[in-house]
């Protein structure tokens, strides 16, 4: 049995740390490819999960700005999956893209524990939201480079 360890990117405390908080993940993804009412949430899922996580899920540039832009077109656009498809248009080009070297210690007070525990779809969705509003809230010194990152991508497409 395994003692309970603390992740230590999002802080979740699970049995084996990191291990454990990746596990939750994928359990909770299952969820989302087996049904299709987890649909709607399955982007800004993956994108609160990456901005946690950065040191896994956000190795370069590119994929730094593709999950930051995510959460901004998902928290702060109208047209978030149009948003979305001119940005990965973008990034499809491979433009260059600096990471940022500090990124934000801590990542939301809301963990994937909080997702995991969802008892049906509805619940699911609205903990996404709780969720991704926290890690959100977290990364708020970066909101205008996810909003410049945006504008260019809307300016080269």
């Amino acid at each position: 049995m395994f003692k309970e360890s603390v992740c230590e990117s999002c802080g979740a405390v699970v049995p084996e740390g990191k291990i454990g908080c990746r596990k939750l993940f994928e359990e909770v993804l299952v969820n989302d490819y087996s049904d299709y009412r987890y649909a709607k949430t399955h982007r800004l899922m993956v994108d609160a999960y990456s901005l946690q996580h950065p040191e896994e899920y956000m190795l370069s540039g590119k994929s730094f700005a593709a999950h930051l832009t995510g959460m901004y077109a998902a928290l702060e656009c109208e047209e978030s999956s149009a948003v979305n498809r001119t940005v990965q248009k973008w990034l499809s080009g491979n433009p260059h893209i600096d990471k940022p070297v500090e990124l934000p210690l801590e990542r939301g007070d809301i963990t994937i524990i909080y997702v995991h525990s969802a008892i049906d779809t509805e619940e699911h969705c609205r903990r996404v939201q709780q969720w991704a509003d926290s890690v959100w809230s977290a990364w708020s010194e970066h909101h205008d480079l996810a909003k410049l990152l945006i504008s260019e991508s809307t300016a080269k497409n």
